[in-house]
């Protein structure tokens, strides 16, 4: 299809000016909705040609007729929760994204190069869209196992994955938690934890949150992980962030969660959740108690409604989280985030 055509086709598709919507073309990487295609119910797929780094995205909401807008990135990013319009309103709005390669998981498939963008939502409405590099933008990295991770297929949502939506321009989340890590293979391997060292740079903040698979790993050897993680983010100028793992969705028979299942006391006995409240104090690192918040969460609603947090009908899985459970969590920590002083106030959305 010629461009002209698919640029029509998208702005009829998306019920926004009738004339063809304001396209930016000033640079190598200021290219607006010419970079887009229809897609899949009522979408649009775009993708920019950019090389690893930040990137700022800036988008113009809006159209004709009322609509609501979602913008997801990646690897199945959060970039912009799901946005309503009123027939003729225009709003702005700005995300920082980091692309790298991988672009999901680490150890995963490469996935493709530059930034792949879906404008999607209930009523999709845009009329501009800007990718500008960002090279001073500050990250956000995350250190973690399944729980955490962009996953690349649904139903299957982590947390970090949808972290985004809740940050303003200004920082990217660099989401490095990659499926099935404990403490000991996070160190091991030198596309995890040395890649995450390497590209650190002073002021970024490193959430770390290693549990679920430390199922044979000793209390000495887990302190002595994590301590490790927190000296060589501090080395590097960076600040680390010691994080309780999320609930198992494991109820007892009074509505609790108060088994060592739910609350991840492992195989040899150590209760991570403590071992890392204790490690925080000792070190002087903020501490997002996650463990806390999600039991609360999770007990609030109950044995049944709480179901839809995780994968219990999809997949008989207590422990990973639904898309929207994963919101939920992300929420909770974007909150800490900002009560902590972690990231400041005005980039928090």
């Amino acid at each position: 299809m010629r461009k002209t055509a698919l640029l029509a086709a998208a702005v009829t598709l998306l019920g926004a000016l009738a004339m063809a919507p304001a396209v930016h073309a000033d640079g190598p990487y200021g290219q607006g909705l010419d970079r887009c295609a229809p897609a899949a119910g009522g979408s649009l797929a775009c993708h920019f040609d950019v090389g690893p780094g930040t990137y700022d995205v800036t988008v113009t909401l809006g159209g004709e007729t009322a609509g609501t807008t979602a913008i997801t990135g990646e690897t199945r990013r959060a970039l912009l929760a799901e946005t309503a319009t009123g027939a003729g309103e225009r709003l702005r709005r700005s995300v920082t994204v980091d692309v790298r390669e991988p672009e999901g998981e680490p150890t995963g498939a490469t996935g493709s190069p530059g930034l792949d963008l879906v404008v999607g939502g209930g009523a999709p409405r845009v009329t501009s869209l800007r990718v500008t590099p960002a090279p001073a933008a500050r990250r956000l990295f995350l250190v973690g196992d399944s729980t955490v991770c962009d996953q690349p297929g649904e139903p299957y949502t982590g947390w970090g994955q949808m972290l985004p939506a809740h940050l303003r321009r200004g920082i990217a989340v660099a989401n490095h938690a990659d499926s099935g890590e404990s403490t000991v293979t996070y160190l091991g391997n030198p596309a995890l934890f040395a890649r995450v060292e390497a590209a650190l740079r002073p002021g970024d903040a490193v959430l770390v949150q290693l549990a679920h698979n430390d199922k044979q790993t000793d209390a000495a050897t887990y302190r002595a992980n994590l301590t490790a993680m927190v000296e060589r983010v501090r080395a590097k100028g960076g600040e680390p962030v010691l994080v309780t793992p999320i609930v198992r969705r494991w109820f007892n028979p009074d509505g609790t969660l108060d088994n060592g299942t739910a609350l991840l006391v492992n195989g040899l006995g150590v209760d991570h959740p403590a071992e890392i409240r204790s490690l925080a104090g000792a070190l002087g690192t903020p501490l997002i108690d996650l463990t806390a918040l999600t039991k609360a969460r999770v007990e609030e609603r109950g044995p049944e409604a709480s179901k839809a947090l995780y994968l219990t009908a999809e997949k008989r899985d207590n422990t990973h989280t639904s898309a929207r459970g994963a919101t939920e969590f992300a929420a909770l920590v974007a909150e800490e985030l900002r009560a902590r002083g972690i990231v400041p106030d005005v980039l928090i959305r």
